[in-house]
């Protein structure tokens, strides 16, 4: 009989696993600095140092980009929601502190590159993106009701980091700014190899404990939402998101579950009892039906976009200008 190792179990099994990574991800990983992504040059003072305030004309970026940003920004801004999310279930202890003490201090750089380049360059309304912040980190984030232990947390963060990635690739297009384009590429490259990190953590649980590992897969898989849910504007927000193509059903099928499951091997193992067989026949089922969902969604976003180019077109605009749902 198979038997489920306690959570203190786990985390000792898998701290080696750890460990090693952490070797690797230091091997690997470029260490940055903020300032060296922002264009000083373009900044200027704010009125309440004599300068202006700022102006919708001000802004280089489109209402998209902006949007992109902010909810990138937002996004790591609650870093320390996270942080204590991972720790209260890694715990502090050995190479699990040592990681989470280095994830978060390369995290806290993305927030502050982005913050400094959207201000520098009056990309966005300051009044407004603080007032915004302070909600977001007011109210936190809390890992939802039924995620719990170490498992539930390498998973979900596994999705979350390349998840974050592509939104962070996607809106370097949409900036079409160079300098935005250099900091959201160096930015996703952290997240890649943090996804990298968290992946390989979750392959180990697989072949440790895989009954265990496959529940959390299926679990975290199929009520995956991105941090942030519920904020203000992240409804109106991940809509504008969607239409443009930064991040949608398609990106999250094929490249952010697909991938991974391949990594992990998801549908090939041979080690699971009838429990975890069954959760991987869940999640077989529940794959073929996002399958169905992005091709239903891209139906309707391709009838979207003729509308509003056959809207375009009578009005005299130049339908190719129109950016909806291009990749």
């Amino acid at each position: 009989m198979v038997r489920d190792l306690t959570e203190l179990e786990l985390l000792t099994e898998l701290e080696p696993v750890v460990a090693e990574n952490i070797d690797r991800h230091l091997g690997v990983a470029k260490n940055w600095n903020p300032h060296d992504y922002v264009p000083w040059t373009d900044g200027r003072n704010f009125a309440a140092l004599g300068g202006q305030d700022w102006e919708l004309s001000q802004s280089p970026l489109s209402e998209v980009a902006r949007v992109a940003m902010i909810t990138n920004l937002l996004t790591e801004d609650n870093l320390p929601s996270y942080h204590r999310t991972i720790a209260d279930n890694f715990s502090l202890d050995g190479a699990w502190g040592t990681w989470v003490g280095r994830w978060t201090a390369e995290e806290n750089r993305h927030a502050i590159a982005m913050r400094d380049y959207l201000l520098v360059t009056r990309s966005v309304d300051p009044v407004k993106l603080e007032q915004d912040r302070m909600t977001h980190l007011e109210l936190g984030v809390a890992a939802p009701d039924g995620y719990g232990g170490a498992l539930d947390q390498v998973v979900y963060v596994t999705i979350q980091e390349l998840a974050t990635r592509v939104s962070h690739r996607q809106t370097a297009r949409v900036c079409d700014e160079p300098v935005a384009d250099r900091l959201l590429k160096r930015i996703a490259a952290d997240e890649n190899l943090h996804m990298i990190f968290y992946r390989n953590i979750t392959s180990a649980a697989l072949d440790l404990a895989p009954d265990q590992a496959m529940e959390a897969i299926h679990k975290i898989t199929t009520h995956f939402v991105m941090p942030g849910e519920g904020k203000p504007d992240f409804r109106r927000n991940g809509v504008l998101m969607v239409k443009h193509g930064i991040y949608d059903l398609r990106q999250h099928l094929d490249e952010v579950l697909k991938p991974i499951f391949k990594i992990w091997r998801v549908f090939d193992r041979d080690d699971l009892t009838a429990r975890g067989e069954q959760k991987r026949e869940e999640l077989a089922a529940y794959m073929a039906e996002l399958e169905k969902s992005v091709v239903r969604f891209e139906e309707a976003r391709a009838r979207a976009v003729a509308r509003e180019r056959a809207r375009a077109a009578r009005r005299g605009l130049d339908p190719a200008t129109l950016a909806v749902g291009a990749r």
